[in-house]
């Protein structure tokens, strides 16, 4: 993750939060009385989001004193101690949902990314994530996704040129389209397609793509449409393939499998953060 956005973000995140103040803990609580809170697990995960709770309370306070126990991509169990911090109650109670926020969504993110690696079981097919992230949470959730095991596909439309159904149909063909864009890219970007037929996939091989995707195939259909693609293009598979489908695909022969679900419809991890007590 990028230090600087990780900081101007949180920043932004707590403003959005807080507002003028945090009228429970400064009504309840002096300016300088201390406390401890813990970080637990409530449920099996994998946790992802250490920097965001150094980060997070070192802005909230920079005199808190962060101790994060487990690393991003560590496997965590019930009961599990992920943190503690001590410091002002203020500080540690203004801070602490946010930052919880962001590391139940970003655990859930590398839980069930993790979930995927081992329901495939392959030692060739990578598990990759899409652009089915949360505005404005991206950077996080890609980065859960490394930290379950996963693989990122393009980050932002500019990270490659990927021509898909539509692309091709408002184009015209898919080798005509391939031919336009390669007049116009740099040696340094990759073209994707998106293939849905035997056809396409052939024509997709003629254009000398970079990579094929196999749009919405079954397990057999994708297995047929690897065996006329050479080995130097890449093969994805996409589309209709979930948690519950994800096993009958491990042996077909594609390189990557891209799931949008592992970002779009995940489980927060439980986690929980509790006081230990206020001291005057």
């Amino acid at each position: 993750m990028i230090g600087l956005k990780l900081k101007n973000d949180l920043e932004q995140f707590f403003i959005e939060d807080i507002g003028n103040a945090d009228l429970s803990s400064e009504l309840l609580f002096h300016a300088e009385q201390y406390g401890e809170a813990v970080f637990v697990v409530k449920e099996d995960g994998v946790f992802c989001g250490k920097e965001i709770i150094e980060a997070g309370f070192s802005l909230i306070d920079n005199d808190l004193i962060v101790d994060v126990s487990i690393e991003d991509g560590e496997f965590v169990q019930t009961e599990d101690v992920l943190a503690t911090v001590k410091g002002r109650v203020r500080a540690i109670l203004t801070g602490e949902r946010v930052i919880l926020n962001m590391i139940q969504r970003m655990s859930g993110i590398s839980t069930m990314t993790a979930k995927a690696v081992g329901i495939l079981n392959s030692s060739h097919t990578r598990i990759c994530d899409t652009r089915k992230t949360t505005p404005g949470l991206r950077m996080y959730e890609k980065y859960a996704v490394r930290c379950g095991g996963g693989f990122n596909h393009r980050i932002t439309l500019d990270g490659g040129v990927m021509l898909k159904d539509n692309h091709i149909a408002q184009f015209g063909s898919i080798e005509r389209a391939v031919r336009h864009v390669r007049r116009r890219l740099g040696h340094m970007t990759k073209v994707e397609v998106e293939t849905s037929s035997e056809t396409d996939v052939l024509d997709a091989v003629k254009a000398d793509v970079d990579i094929i995707m196999f749009d919405n195939c079954t397990p057999l259909e994708a297995a047929g449409y690897c065996k006329l693609v050479p080995n130097r293009i890449i093969t994805e598979a996409s589309g209709g393939i979930t948690l519950q489908n994800l096993a009958s695909y491990a042996d077909v022969g594609v390189d990557y499998i891209s799931l949008g679900c592992i970002t779009h419809s995940v489980k927060s991890l439980d986690i929980s953060v509790r006081m230990k007590g206020v001291e005057e």
